[in-house]
């Protein structure tokens, strides 16, 4: 709080609240659709960023359940230990959907409840879509959203199904309108990825150079 020649006070921002200031508190959701070995990558890229401070890890039990089947997660605990294996840095922790009971703590970067500078549902299934697009708050994945949306913070949708119906279409439109991003998890092969992690790495950098965070190590086309 900074005190001028008069009465008036003004109060001065943290440095993570000013803008065009890459984001240092990041919120990582993750749901009920296919693409877990994007979540991974990301995850493991936002671990080794230095410039990301906290990271809040939300998974819906519909995500668990998928994680569980693509990349053999078992059970609640360490849900991020599992995800990253010994790649991690133990500096994050994870939160499920639900009651304090089913936390799973990893490490200190992610906590569940914190301010977020930006947010990346990934991978996001179209009924996310639809309650966030609609305003239904009612559970953590959508509240989270829905409070970037009216602090006009980053909100970034990685929607993920085939084929898009009128409904979808229409929610993807309406998310969009009120300030999300949609950014369909469609990777990139003009750079001939050798291995699926190589795919999803780089989209993770893709998206995290849209939000601010770009990786020195991502593709640049030369074209």
């Amino acid at each position: 709080m900074l005190q001028t020649s008069g009465r008036e006070s003004i109060t001065v921002l943290p440095e993570h609240a000013l803008p065009n200031q890459p984001p240092q508190i990041l919120t990582v959701a993750t749901t009920g659709a296919s693409g877990s070995i994007f979540l991974r990558q990301l995850l493991l890229v936002v671990e080794r960023d230095k410039r990301i401070q906290t990271v809040n890890f939300i998974a819906s039990d519909s995500g668990l359940r998928v994680l569980a089947e693509e990349l053999t997660i078992k059970g609640r605990s360490n849900v991020i230990g599992q995800i990253l294996g010994a790649s991690s840095l133990a500096k994050s922790s994870a939160s499920t959907r639900g009651s304090a009971s089913r936390s799973a703590r990893a490490s200190p970067k992610i906590h569940q409840q914190s301010n977020a500078d930006a947010m990346i549902v990934l991978p996001c299934s179209v009924g996310t879509l639809a309650r966030i697009a609609h305003g239904d708050a009612s559970h953590l994945i959508e509240r989270a959203a829905d409070v970037c949306l009216k602090e006009k913070r980053p909100l970034v949708l990685c929607v993920r199904e085939t084929p898009l119906n009128k409904i979808h279409i229409r929610n993807m439109y309406r998310a969009a309108d009120a300030g999300a991003t949609i950014f369909p998890l469609i990777p990139a092969f003009y750079y001939r990825p050798a291995t699926l992690d190589a795919l999803a790495r780089e989209f993770a950098y893709r998206l995290l150079s849209h939000v601010g965070l770009p990786q020195a190590a991502a593709f640049r086309w030369k074209g």
